[in-house]
């Protein structure tokens, strides 16, 4: 059954972490599967497990801490989701998308989007990153979009465009990063399924006949409640497995998180290195 989350509810959870800060964050960063060391850089931080937050979903799959982490990267005032949940957990699409919400009640205006994502393109290795272009939204095309329901007015139109999903500027910052840095970046389209299982090699030649680059189980629908109500939006995956086209590997959770381990240093560059643009 859907459950449509309520301003009310919203205000309660942004009211309750107003009560812990003494800044106003503008940036906003959710970490995905592995990638949670990145919050260790934060200074200043103020830790807030997602349990201590009322209708707040608490996240149980391993790789995800569960807490906020609050403080200052590069200058800048950050909320920083370590870990997220996900819709395959049992949640709505509401209550997935409620943290995105409470950042937009918040005040911040960018949010900065990373996952561990499977290699669609076979010319990608386990370690990249990828810089997303744009999207995919597989479940949501599907039915369960996270703006079904009564629309928040509060946040934005009934019909929100989705065309420039992730911000030009954003992207052109991560370019320069990934250049000065030399290191990696590739760029493409991020696919979001609904999980929890790996896809099948069937999936995975359909999805890249289609023209998809990197699939994973989250971020397209953070990302539309993000534009609905008005951030600008960085996408990155943290390529985690390589392309299986033809079966002949096997997709496991514990390899999604030792790329992370590979993965972190470069996602850390990146981010610290677009904050200092901003």
């Amino acid at each position: 059954m859907d459950r449509f989350i309520t301003l009310k509810e919203i205000d309660q959870v942004t009211d309750e972490i107003r009560k812990r800060i003494d800044i106003q964050p503008r940036i906003g960063m959710i970490l995905g599967s592995g990638l949670g060391p990145l919050a260790e850089n934060v200074e200043n931080p103020v830790f807030v497990p997602y349990g201590e937050l009322p209708n707040w979903p608490v996240s149980t799959v391993i790789g995800h801490e569960g807490r906020l982490v609050i403080g200052q990267l590069e200058g800048q005032d950050v909320l920083v989701m370590q870990g997220r949940t996900h819709y395959y957990e049992g949640h709505s699409m509401g209550e997935v998308t409620m943290p995105v919400r409470v950042m937009q009640r918040l005040g911040i205006e960018f949010f900065f989007v990373t996952n561990a994502a499977g290699a669609v393109n076979p010319e990608y290795e386990p370690g990249d990153l990828m810089l997303i272009t744009d999207h995919l939204n597989f479940v949501g095309m599907a039915g369960p979009n996270p703006l079904r329901g009564p629309n928040l007015d509060e946040f934005g139109p009934r019909f929100p465009d989705m065309s420039q999903a992730y911000d030009k500027e954003l992207m052109d910052f991560a370019r320069q990063v990934a250049s000065a840095g030399s290191f990696k970046l590739n760029e493409g389209i991020y696919v979001g399924l609904a999980g929890p299982s790996f896809e099948t090699p069937a999936d995975l030649r359909f999805l890249r006949s289609i023209g998809i680059d990197a699939v994973g189980m989250s971020t397209v629908h953070e990302v539309t409640i993000a534009r609905h109500g008005g951030m600008r939006v960085m996408g990155v995956s943290g390529i985690s497995n390589k392309a299986n086209l033809d079966g002949s590997t096997i997709t496991t959770h514990e390899e999604v998180l030792e790329a992370g381990q590979v993965i972190v240093p470069k996602m850390v560059s990146l981010m610290r290195g677009v904050l200092k643009k901003i």
